[in-house]
């Protein structure tokens, strides 16, 4: 067992675990949020054939090639094309089509011209300007040609990539299984929300903040209640979480004191344990194990450790485990836009966000950064990383930072 490891070994070992994401398929109309486990090529192009991107008429350039406001060109209305309607009349000179949005364009057109840009009867349409072949028309294969790429396993299912996939007529996806993480907080000083609030305790957040960042990235993560600090009862609760899910998440019970249990339960259940405690802060109050092939990740209780430690180090393999083809986001260098004026023994991970001021990408700190504050998560969208050993930092210093 590793004691005191550092945030990136942490991560990296958790990542290194196993992860075989099995697969089913899915309706595209519930596939928002799931995982793609196919490549996806566009069977037909998009759009499949030659139309109008507004209302007006449909025609052929060489019969308006002179045509100007002193000597327009009349031409004779062919047929009329409403979106939905096959053209059944090919342009020959002399002739247009009168064609509303997103029609298919007729045989012999190569342009199109507005309505507002012309003079037009029942039976004919008069033109004052030369038309270039191929202007103001949208050709077949113009968003994605026949055979392209549009989808890739890995790939998370966004609305825009729904409509993507929905518009070469694919209706079922095969996606991977949504990993099932159990949800466990300790510690007598719980009860959940809706009660009234006794002394000395406090209502159980930890489980929405954990089930909600795990359901952000596929995960199905459910609530398996609270236990108190008895290494018995622990005991047997992760077992009972373990037959019915992929991975165990306990919250509190992970450090030092009278009533921390979690690693003594790790060793009564004879699971592999990983590490106990990481050189990070807030979150370093943590253990990994595994039992029966699955991870068991013992958090912190307070809060903004618990989220700190899951965002940092065990996102990656989460994210694996979901079958997701981007595991790690990519660090960013960024300018701290305040000095940070404490002494850093061990990394210390700031939430803030993302300003762009002069063209430069800056860190703004934001609310209280103890392990026990879930408040400066709320708007936050970076993690910075302030390195070990680090003196007070004047603003204007470069750091690490990741995207939340």
């Amino acid at each position: 067992m590793i004691q005191r490891i550092e945030a990136d070994s942490a991560r990296d070992m958790l990542y290194k675990l196993p992860a075989h994401p099995a697969k089913e398929n899915c309706s595209l109309a519930d596939a928002l949020g799931r995982v793609l486990a196919q490549d996806i090529a566009a069977a037909i192009p998009i759009p499949p054939f030659d139309r109008s991107p507004w209302d007006g008429y449909a025609l052929r350039s060489a019969d308006v090639n002179n045509a100007s406001r002193e000597r327009p060109v009349t031409l004779k209305i062919s047929e009329e094309l409403p979106a939905g309607v096959v053209p059944t009349v090919a342009l020959t000179p002399g002739f247009a089509a009168k064609i509303l949005t997103g029609a298919p364009m007729p045989p012999g057109a190569d342009c199109t011209i507005k309505y507002e840009q012309t003079e037009f009867t029942e039976t004919d349409v008069k033109i004052f300007e030369s038309v270039p072949p191929g202007k103001d028309m949208i050709c077949a294969g113009d968003d994605v040609p026949l055979g392209a790429p549009i989808a890739h396993r890995g790939d998370v299912i966004t609305p825009p990539l729904m409509g993507l996939i929905a518009s070469v007529g694919v209706s079922e996806v095969s996606v991977f299984k949504s990993p099932r993480a159990a949800i466990l907080n300790t510690g007598a000083e719980l009860i959940e929300p809706g009660s009234p609030l006794p002394p000395a305790k406090i209502y159980n957040s930890n489980v929405f903040t954990l089930t909600g960042y795990l359901r952000g990235q596929g995960v199905e993560a459910f609530n398996f209640g609270v236990v108190h600090d008895d290494t018995d009862a622990i005991a047997e609760r992760v077992k009972a979480a373990l037959a019915v899910s992929d991975i165990v998440i306990t919250t509190g019970g992970a450090s030092v004191g009278d009533y921390d249990c979690m690693v003594r339960v790790m060793e009564m259940l004879n699971a592999e344990i990983l590490f106990w405690k990481a050189a990070i802060k807030p979150g370093g109050a943590v253990a990994a194990a595994v039992l029966d092939g699955k991870l068991l990740l013992a958090l912190p209780g307070n809060p903004g450790g618990a989220i700190m430690f899951l965002l940092r180090c065990a996102m990656p393999y989460i994210r694996k485990l979901c079958g997701q083809a981007v595991h790690f986001p990519e660090p960013i260098d960024v300018y701290l836009k305040k000095p940070f004026d404490k002494l850093s023994e061990r990394s210390r991970m700031l939430r803030g966000y993302l300003e762009i001021i002069g063209g430069k990408a800056y860190f703004t700190e934001q609310g209280p950064q103890g392990g026990a504050d879930i408040s400066s998560y709320t708007d936050a969208d970076l993690l910075a990383e302030i390195p070990a050993d680090s003196a007070p930092l004047p603003a204007g210093v470069l750091v690490k930072a990741w995207r939340i």
